[in-house]
């Protein structure tokens, strides 16, 4: 458990980094996005990704560790998302948002603690593409919550699903980032 969660934090390390710099260059533009708007977002990644995986070929330079960085860090505005439900103000102080992202990331590292505990390392067994495909289920199943306002009979709602895709995307990089 200490190998994962040190290589967790590393790749975590790495968003967050590409976080900071992209609000270096665009402040928190991202606040005037709605929840539903950053699950389409990570639809997109996970999509591209699919289609990456499945047709062995490209035509933009992209490589899909960059769409699995994405999606960690869509998930995590969108749980900042819905914790801000007030809409304004879309500018957010640099080192207040880095707050928010650091919250959910702790929320996420300690669901995978819980999670790994019960499951083992099972993950490390899994192939990168059936990471893609948990995605895109978690995806599909938080916009049927999103359709239905948020109503569920025994599921788990959003943010369940949110913190989800995050660590799927973390493993995925760390077996794309960290050769063993």
């Amino acid at each position: 458990m200490k190998k994962t969660l040190s290589q967790y934090d590393q790749v975590i390390e790495t968003c967050r980094q590409l976080f900071v710099k992209k609000m270096s260059d665009y402040n928190t533009s991202w606040r005037i996005m709605r929840p539903k708007s950053l699950t389409d977002q990570i639809y997109i990644k996970a999509q591209r990704i699919k289609s990456i995986e499945e047709k062995g070929t490209q035509k933009v330079d992209d490589d899909i560790r960059s769409d699995f960085i994405g999606i960690v860090n869509y998930g995590i505005i969108a749980l900042i998302q819905l914790e801000l439900t007030d809409p304004e103000p879309i500018e957010m102080d640099p080192d207040q948002a880095l707050l928010a992202y650091n919250n959910q990331v702790d929320k996420a590292r300690k669901l995978l603690q819980a999670k790994n505990h019960d499951y083992g390392e099972a993950w490390r067994s899994m192939r990168i593409s059936s990471y893609t495909d948990l995605i895109l289920m978690k995806i599909f199943r938080t916009k049927q919550i999103e359709d239905r306002k948020g109503k569920t009979i025994v599921s788990e709602g959003v943010e369940a699903n949110y913190l989800d895709m995050i660590n799927y995307a973390v493993f995925a990089l760390i077996k794309i980032d960290i050769k063993e």
